[in-house]
């Protein structure tokens, strides 16, 4: 079959986990003629071997000389490509144990997750713990707001641990699937059995969102148990919350003092250097040129929710095919006019463009040690200007000037004893404010 022959040839071009999770499940539905027509397990598995593999299959079936177009398509009623024994057990094929999954996005890799200041413990923590390194220790509780990649770093643990030890007894699952599970075995009578899958039969257990566990004090008390024996005898676990710890409402103080008895970490929303590299990856996944003038503009509008990015990247890439025109800064405020209406957010980064355009200074000589005063009064009101309509700190808005926060304060202490006394210097500041509120 001309398949096998393509596979021979994608497995010398391929890593052997790399073959074995994203070449391997594809089946041969259909050739007719030039035509091979390829079938995968579901759709976020195939979204992904499109988006990274199908160019090189195409190119190698071409090789073969055979066959001139490949299609790929999402399996008909077709389940993820788990396969189960006797006992029920789920198991990857190849390996000889398995682990209990949700469904996993392809995409949620370590490789695909961008780092910055405010996730990089989270990151560092998990890598760990999925490579066996208990130099973060052996229970990890991540909590953040939604969109900030919890689950992504989650599902990354899972899939280093299926390629690297797949045999390894791992369950993976959200807190309201554990209590749904507990719920029906205490109705069949078999709670014996439910708690030695989780105890016996678990060497690393994940559970997301444990902040639904508000008010179910059964569910608490038989998770409690369980985080007891696995915490205590070495095996790895990681929780991860939309709360922080100490907020929790309707938590039992034992369960929530078992949750956090290793390292505790929140992931922060990305700055601002984050969110470009983020939104660059993402244009560059979308087949978009990476302009860092529009990264830049999406990077200060776009801040938070990670997936806002996403949708955003997303919008664009449809106008430019609707309009045939490469992206550009109307087609990009457009877009995301449509995902938070009008852009009032107010960045230090905006004021100091608008300062350097209204007294016609750039921002190399705003930043510089000049101390002439067609400069120094720029810079002055931009200082000013940054901490009236910002919520940087002192040192934050030096740190945008090359200065300290002493020099900030000195600013913001000038310009507004020289509005007091001076109606030119009061003027000059009440227009720019009602440009910037523009």
């Amino acid at each position: 079959m001309m398949w096998n022959a393509i596979k021979t040839s994608l497995h010398t071009a391929l890593s052997e986990s790399e073959f074995g999770l994203w070449i391997k499940p594809l089946e041969c539905r259909r050739q007719e003629g030039q035509v091979l027509e390829l079938a995968g397990p579901d759709r976020f598995f195939c979204a992904w071997v499109e988006d990274r593999y199908l160019d090189l299959i195409r190119h190698k079936a071409q090789e073969l000389g055979q066959i001139g177009e490949v299609r790929l398509k999402v399996a008909e009623n077709r389940p993820l490509p788990f396969e189960s024994d006797k006992t029920g057990q789920l198991r990857i094929p190849g390996t000889a144990c398995a682990p209990r999954l949700r469904s996993l996005h392809p995409a949620f890799t370590f490789e695909q997750f961008m780092v910055g200041e405010s996730n990089l413990l989270a990151r560092s923590a998990c890598k760990a713990l999925a490579t066996g390194d208990s130099t973060f220790g052996n229970c990890l509780f991540m909590n953040s707001t939604t969109g900030l990649g919890k689950s992504h770093l989650t599902q990354a643990v899972v899939h280093q641990v299926l390629q690297s030890a797949p045999s390894t007894r791992l369950h993976y699952l959200t807190a309201q699937q554990f209590s749904a599970e507990m719920v029906k075995n205490i109705r069949t009578n078999s709670m014996e059995q439910f708690s030695k899958k989780y105890v016996n039969n678990c060497e690393m257990l994940l559970v997301e969102d444990v902040h639904t566990l508000t008010g179910k004090n059964k569910t608490q008390e038989e998770l409690n148990t369980i985080l007891d024996y696995l915490i205590k005898s070495g095996r790895r676990v990681i929780l991860t919350s939309a709360v922080d710890p100490r907020k929790l409402a309707g938590i039992d103080d034992d369960f929530r003092s078992r949750m956090t008895s290793g390292l505790v970490t929140g992931i922060e929303s990305p700055d601002h250097e984050t969110r470009a590299r983020i939104i660059r990856h993402k244009m560059r996944q979308h087949g978009l040129a990476a302009d860092e003038n529009l990264v830049g503009y999406i990077a200060e509008n776009l801040r938070g929710d990670i997936r806002r990015m996403e949708s955003a990247v997303i919008g664009i890439k449809a106008k430019s095919c609707l309009c045939k025109t490469p992206p550009d800064l109307a087609m990009v405020r457009e877009v995301i006019f449509g995902l938070i209406g009008a852009v009032v957010e107010i960045t230090g980064e905006s004021i100091r463009d608008l300062i350097g355009c209204q007294f016609r200074v750039s921002v190399e000589d705003l930043q510089s040690r000049s101390r002439k005063r067609a400069v120094t009064f720029p810079r002055q009101v931009a200082m000013y200007l940054t901490r009236k309509y910002t919520d940087k700190s002192l040192a934050d808005i030096g740190n945008m000037y090359n200065r300290d926060h002493s020099t900030v304060l000195h600013a913001i202490k000038t310009i507004t004893r020289d509005m007091s006394q001076q109606t030119s210097v009061r003027e000059q500041v009440e227009l720019l404010c009602t440009k910037i509120k523009k």
